[in-house]
């Protein structure tokens, strides 16, 4: 994954606008998985929405509405 990530820094400071919103799109790509990921650790552990919501920095709505359907999904799986 270092080798990947240092791929996409070089991409972010390309002069080449293609490559460089390549590189925005990846890193948004990246962020979502990763927010998905902590989100649904954070309910694991037993964190509320609405202290989820505060850390992001959105409405406990918003943060609600984004991963509680992925939330429970995950937990039938197991």
């Amino acid at each position: 994954m270092t080798n990947d990530l240092q791929q996409l820094a070089r991409e972010l400071d390309s002069r080449d606008p293609a490559v460089g919103l390549s590189a925005v799109a990846a890193l948004r790509r990246l962020v979502e998985e990763l927010e998905v990921a902590h989100v649904h650790h954070a309910r694991a552990e037993g964190m509320s929405w609405q202290a989820i919501a505060d850390v992001l920095g959105i409405s406990r709505q918003a943060v609600h509405k984004k991963h509680a359907r992925g939330v429970v999904l995950r937990r039938r799986r197991r």
